[in-house]
């Protein structure tokens, strides 16, 4: 399976590359060279980069000796997510920002501003007055591969580079107040991506994966990624018509029952939270809310 990381060495420099089970692989040098700085670049030349060469002359370490990082340091244009895209979710909250429904007719699309992604040990800062009802969503996230417009939905998975786990932190009170989300769901820190991407030919198409979320240790969300009411063929082909997806844009598939704010009483975050975000053969993130 392969897996890339972007991670912190032993001399505390940031490298990038493949990862084994129990190997990394810096590609930094070998691929500074061609002028490919970071695992985002890389995705966006992929197909036309000796990386065979490069694992070759690349410097290898023990994954235990590295700190594991969001997969990119930045992002190449807004994050695009999915609102209400698993059913349970849908009928938890029909009644945030009134708009009640039982299943969407078409995709509802938001986008997340993001100066630098939360990466997978990373704390998210919710004290600092902002929101008071920060908020949980864990999601499988498309990272694209291949330019595209107008996608047919049978040619999706060709415009995939691979999947991460994301958590979607959003503030439900800026929500509400604002009556649209993308003021809430654009804090500073509340997009989580990581440990690493999984290349799309090692996970089954449709991924059908177990995806779920624990607050101190708790679990509030499960569900599988291959329950949306969208599926991802489906989401490329709407999204894509008339505009062009760019390889190293962010999908963020949309999240499934059980976020705090579906609970009554709601059960927002609060400072000393960890919240796990895990989704089977990807990993997880754990971030501790500060």
């Amino acid at each position: 399976m392969m897996k890339w990381a972007t991670f912190t060495r032993p001399d505390g420099q940031t490298g990038f590359g493949p990862l084994t089970a129990d190997r990394v692989c810096d590609l930094t040098g070998p691929a500074a060279a061609q002028g490919i700085r970071d695992l985002l670049d890389l995705v966006r030349h992929f197909p036309d980069l000796p990386i065979e060469d490069w694992q070759a002359a690349g410097e290898s370490f023990d994954l235990a000796a590295v700190s594991l990082q969001a997969p990119f340091p930045r992002a190449l244009r807004n994050v695009i997510c999915l609102g209400k895209n698993y059913k349970e979710h849908v009928n938890e909250i029909k009644s945030l920002i009134d708009m009640p429904m039982d299943k969407p007719d078409y995709p509802i699309y938001f986008s997340k501003m993001v100066s630098r992604f939360t990466g997978p040990q990373d704390p998210v800062h919710i004290s600092g007055g902002a929101t008071a009802e920060a908020d949980y969503e864990v999601e499988l996230a498309l990272i694209i591969g291949k330019e595209g417009k107008d996608i047919a939905p049978e040619a999706a998975w060709d415009h995939i580079f691979g999947y991460t786990v994301g958590n979607d932190y959003s503030a439900r009170d800026l929500q509400t107040a604002h009556r649209q989300w993308f003021h809430g769901k654009s804090l500073d820190g509340f997009c989580a991506l990581g440990p690493v991407i999984v290349s799309r030919d090692d996970l089954p198409t449709p991924p059908a994966l177990a995806i779920e979320s624990f607050v101190n240790g708790d679990r509030r969300q499960h569900g599988r990624t291959d329950e949306l009411i969208f599926d991802i063929p489906s989401i490329l082909a709407d999204f894509s018509r008339g505009t062009t997806l760019l390889p190293g844009d962010i999908i963020l598939t949309g999240t499934p029952a059980g976020v705090g704010a579906g609970f009554d009483p709601p059960k927002f975050l609060q400072p000393g939270d960890e919240v796990i975000s895990r989704i089977e053969g990807i990993g997880e993130l754990r971030n501790t809310m500060v």
